[in-house]
C-alpha cells in the first residue's frame, strides 16, 4: 500500500472525529472528582480515555491545519500552535492523573483533592506547586487556541464553517465554567468536541471525494491544491 498525503490527511480527519467523540463519551455520567475516586477502576478508564482523546485530537488538528496551511496564514499558525500546546498540556495533566494521583490518594488525600479542585476550577486549600501551573496553562492554551484556530478556519472557508464557528464559540463559552458546578462544567466540553467531530468529518469527506494522483509522502505538502 502506497502511503500518500491524501491518505494521511484522511486518517487525521478520522482521528479528529474519534478524539471528539471520545471526549463526549467520558463526560457522560462523570462522577465528582475526589481522592477516593482516583483509586477506582472507573477513574482509571475515564482518565486513560482522556489521554487518548488528547493524542487523537492533536493528530486531528494537525491534519486540519496542514490541509489549509496557506489559506489560514499567520492566524492559523498561531491558533494551531497554541491549541496544540493546549492538547499537549491536557495530555500531560492526564498522565499525572492516571499514574501519580492514585498513588498519592491514600498518603496525601488533601494534596490530591487540591489538584482535582484546580482541575475543575475550584479553590485548593494548599499549594500544589508546578502542577497548578501545568493545569492552568493547558486550560488557557486550549481556550485561546480554540478561539484563534476556529476564526482562522472559518475565514479559510475550506472545511465546514459551522464547525469552525462552533470551535471558537465553544472555547469562549468554556471561560464561564469556572463559576459553575463541576458536573455542569462538563457540558461545556460538548460544543468543542462536536466542532472537532465536524471538522474531522469534513476533512475526511473532502479528501475522500477529491480525485488526486497518489503522491508519496514527502513529495508535496498538499496534493489537493496542485493544479
Amino acid at each position: 500500500m502506497t502511503v500518500t498525503t491524501t491518505k494521511l490527511t484522511r486518517a487525521a480527519g478520522l482521528a479528529a472525529v474519534a478524539g471528539g467523540l471520545l471526549f463526549i463519551a467520558v463526560q457522560i455520567k462523570h462522577p465528582l472528582l475526589d481522592a477516593p475516586f482516583t483509586t477506582t477502576t472507573e477513574y482509571a478508564v475515564r482518565e486513560t480515555a482522556k489521554i487518548f482523546m488528547a493524542i487523537l485530537s492533536l493528530i486531528g488538528v494537525t491534519g486540519i491545519y496542514l490541509r489549509q496551511v496557506r489559506q489560514t496564514g499567520v492566524v492559523g499558525l498561531i491558533g494551531y500552535a497554541i491549541l496544540g500546546l493546549g492538547y499537549l498540556g491536557i495530555f500531560s495533566v492526564q498522565v499525572v492523573g492516571v499514574f501519580v494521583l492514585p498513588v498519592l490518594a491514600s498518603q496525601q488525600p488533601g494534596y490530591v483533592n487540591d489538584v482535582l479542585a484546580v482541575a475543575t476550577h475550584g479553590t485548593p486549600v494548599g499549594d500544589i506547586g508546578a502542577v497548578g501551573v501545568l493545569i492552568n496553562g493547558a486550560g488557557i492554551a486550549y481556550i485561546a487556541g480554540g478561539i484563534i484556530f476556529g476564526i482562522a478556519l472559518f475565514r479559510a472557508g475550506i472545511l465546514a464553517r459551522w464547525a469552525a464557528l462552533l470551535l471558537s464559540v465553544g472555547a469562549v463559552a468554556t471561560v464561564a465554567t469556572s463559576q459553575l458546578p463541576e458536573l455542569t462544567q462538563r457540558l461545556f466540553a460538548i460544543p468543542v468536541s462536536v466542532a472537532l467531530v465536524g471538522l474531522g468529518y469534513s476533512l475526511w469527506r473532502e479528501q475522500r471525494t477529491t480525485k488526486t494522483v497518489p503522491t508519496p509522502v514527502g513529495s508535496q505538502l498538499d496534493p489537493t491544491d496542485a493544479k
